[in-house]
């Protein structure tokens, strides 16, 4: 396992992040978006995330960004406001190095500490073993697949649904919001 050095993300990590991003998109099924967005557009992401009060995080190794992770909402209804949905992303060249292990469970804790409640994963394509497992041993549980519901790369992809209790998760009612804490 590498040791990365995991930190908030600024403006200024957002040229490698969107490198990382946009290798993702073009040459894999862990998102379903077709093109990938330029820098001006993941500025726009990063700063409509961390001005929301989200966590976003880099990973750093032998000084150069090699993967992130952030939170977002799970859905716009005030209803599923302590309810957060994450993505992490890896360079290629880092894949099976616990270095998404570390970005995930400093998400998982960075969330805890905000007053978030409930966390979720939408894999994309259930053949990612590597993102699954990671989930797994983080301690979340499968909630289901929905089959089919992706086309790229000329074939049909699935979504697997994970979730994880943060904090007290459902056995308590919070008494304020989540949030920048």
């Amino acid at each position: 396992m590498s040791a990365a050095e995991i930190r908030p993300a600024t403006e200024a990590d957002l040229p490698s992040v969107t490198a990382i991003y946009e290798h993702a998109v073009r040459f894999g099924t862990a998102t379903f978006e077709l093109v990938p967005p330029d820098l001006s557009e993941m500025t726009r992401r990063f700063r409509a995330l961390t001005d929301g009060g989200f966590p976003y995080f880099i990973a750093v190794l032998d000084g150069r960004v090699v993967g992130y992770a952030y939170a977002a909402a799970y859905r716009p209804r005030p209803a599923y406001r302590f309810t957060v949905e994450n993505s992490i992303y890896l360079d290629p060249s880092i894949h099976r190095r616990g270095v998404g292990l570390q970005l995930l469970q400093r998400l998982i804790s960075e969330c805890e500490a905000r007053g978030y409640r409930q966390m979720i994963a939408v894999i994309g394509d259930s053949a990612n073993a590597g993102s699954i497992g990671v989930h797994l041993k983080t301690g979340f549980t499968l909630i289901g697949t929905h089959p089919s519901v992706g086309l790229k790369f000329g074939r049909w992809l699935d979504t697997v649904m994970m979730q994880r209790a943060l904090g007290a998760g459902a056995t308590t009612v919070p008494s304020e919001d989540p949030g920048r804490r």
